[in-house]
């Protein structure tokens, strides 16, 4: 009769070896010395588990905020070499995650909401219009003028719902004059100018490649600047013209000199004494818009004016 064997079983894991499998860091301590690290705060701290046992928690954690944390309990995010580490004391432990892709995460999302905020400002103020309009007697022909007007802007808004799936880059280009443009912009911006009593001037008719939406939405928000910066009853400029290959864009009006723009571009950020209530997207979007099609776009003084310029690619054709 064949003996029975007993199984041979692998050796026990370690008792703290579910600890190392964790993604967080995890320090315990005992009368403020450490006790034990896993795996992943050997990892941040860059010490062993064996040469931090029995240490003082400052000498390990390098941080008195982190000590006073495992001492008094609670919770709290640090910034440590540009990494964002969300922190719990409890009793004898303190557990440390790295959330910095978590809040970049969330950066964005903030992001991407204030720009979509300030792009369908634009399509909802002109759907506004056109039916306070429609409210009135009207000729038929005008009737319709506004009514075209209006599907326009309701295209306008069904692509920028397609473009939530696909991000904010100028995805339609296509050859299209400048004059169209000016045209769409100014119907839209016709009740506006007249609030500010103001003249809008256009001038230089070029072809470009360029997503028509996204290329009005850069006209709508630089002559809205100009228009809010700009003294009343005074004149906007919108000026093209051929500079090589590119088509140079620039809308200026007669308000004060402004000093360091460059901050206008950045995110969140609008002018000193900048009336109103504004996300300070604009001319983030502007550039990011700009950009995305290979140009540039800044602000500088011109003939005693402030201008801010954007370049597009050219065509050859229209002079």
């Amino acid at each position: 009769m064949e003996s029975l064997k007993p199984e041979r079983l692998p050796p026990p894991a370690p008792p703290d070896a579910w600890q190392d499998a964790l993604p967080q860091a995890v320090v315990l301590f005992e009368e403020g010395r450490v006790t034990h690290l896993n795996a992943a705060a050997a990892r941040l701290w860059g010490v062993s588990n064996e040469r931090a046992a029995g240490r003082p928690l400052l000498e390990v954690l390098r941080r008195h905020t982190l000590e006073a944390l495992a001492e008094r309990g609670g919770e709290l995010e640090l910034e440590v070499s540009g990494r964002t580490l969300r922190c719990q004391a409890l009793p004898g432990a303190l557990i440390v995650e790295d959330v910095t892709d978590h809040r970049r995460r969330e950066a964005e999302l903030r992001e991407a909401t204030a720009i979509l905020s300030h792009e369908f400002r634009t399509p909802v103020t002109g759907l506004r219009g056109v039916l306070e309009a429609l409210e009135y007697a009207m000729p038929a022909e005008m009737q319709q003028n506004f009514v075209r007007q209006g599907l326009q802007e309701v295209e306008r808004l069904a692509r920028l719902v397609e473009d939530l799936a696909v991000g904010f880059r100028p995805t339609r280009a296509r050859t299209v004059p400048l004059s169209e443009v000016y045209a769409r912009a100014e119907r839209l911006l016709s009740q506006e100018l007249a609030a500010h009593a103001a003249r809008l001037s256009l001038a230089g008719d070029h072809l470009v490649r360029a997503d028509p939406d996204k290329l009005l939405q850069i006209l709508l928000n630089l002559i809205e600047n100009a228009l809010k910066y700009g003294p009343r009853g005074g004149e906007v400029q919108v000026r093209a013209a051929a500079r090589g290959s590119w088509i140079e864009v620039a809308i200026s009006d007669e308000g004060a000199a402004l000093s360091g723009t460059e901050h206008l571009f950045q995110a969140h950020t609008r002018g000193e004494n900048a009336p109103g209530l504004g996300s300070g997207m604009g001319l983030y979007i502007v550039r990011s818009i700009v950009q995305g099609w290979g140009g540039q776009a800044w602000a500088e003084r011109r003939e005693g004016r402030n201008a801010f310029v954007f370049t597009l690619p050219g065509v050859a054709g229209l002079t």
